[in-house]
């Protein structure tokens, strides 16, 4: 697959009509807000050796125009601008028209089975201790990875063994997505975490689920970065569960 057809499809789908109007960067995450009051987040990913493509920032720039930078390797540029088409894609009239709104709880893997399957786990996704410990073999795979992870080069060699493998959507910003896909062509694959656009065009691109989250608390969401706060943004959005 053409490993641009993923990003051409994100960013096609976004429609013109809406500006940035201010834009917070956080350690953890990245905000866009439009000129309608919508409200959008990514990781924030490091990585800004490469000039961003819009040096004067997106401040006032069309959601269409500053999605391009989703294919930026300035991976901070490339942050918000999938906050951006976040704060176009991921919204609640979206989530009510396509009927994925989910509950938090195993909000990803719902009604997956998992019992004797091998799951891998692209980053470090939160999920509940039950659902993980129900698969044979679990393996974390890591840019950065922490005591009992695997780094990021044994993906190479795990995920074509895996049954079932949730990515995080922060691959999409550090490009590593096109490869973990071919990578996991046998198995169930779910990218997965507030990264996640809403873009159901995604599941023809080998994509099973896109299992994510719409901020239906802008304020909330904006005090929450200002203030600093790192840890998973789930109290001020709902999340989304759409499956092919």
């Amino acid at each position: 697959m053409n490993n641009n057809l993923i990003y051409d499809t994100i960013i096609s789908s976004v429609t013109q009509g809406e500006n940035i109007a201010d834009t917070i960067v956080g350690d953890a995450w990245s905000l866009v807000e439009t000129d309608r009051g919508k409200v959008g987040i990514a990781m924030t990913t490091a990585g800004s050796t490469r000039s961003p493509m819009f040096s004067e920032g997106f401040t006032g720039m069309n959601i269409q125009e500053a999605a391009r930078a989703l294919m930026s390797w300035n991976f901070a540029e490339a942050s918000l601008a999938l906050a951006a088409i976040n704060a176009c894609l991921n919204t609640e009239a979206r989530m009510k028209e396509l009927n994925c709104q989910e509950p938090y709880d195993n909000y990803c893997t719902r009604g997956l089975d998992l019992a004797g399957k091998k799951l891998g786990l692209v980053g470090h996704l939160k999920m509940p201790e039950e659902v993980r410990n129900a698969a044979a073999e679990c393996h974390i795979l890591e840019l950065h990875p922490q005591p009992g992870d695997y780094p990021a080069s044994a993906c190479e060699w795990i995920l074509p063994e895996c049954d079932i493998v949730l990515i995080t959507g922060s691959s999409l910003i550090n490009k590593t997505l096109p490869r973990l896909l071919a990578l996991c062509r046998n198995a169930y694959t779910i990218l997965t975490g507030p990264t996640v656009p809403l873009c159901p065009a995604l599941l023809d691109l080998g994509i099973d689920r896109l299992a994510g989250l719409v901020i239906n608390d802008p304020e909330g969401m904006k005090k929450r970065q200002a203030s600093g706060v790192s840890g998973p943004p789930y109290d001020c959005g709902q999340t989304f569960l759409i499956m092919r």
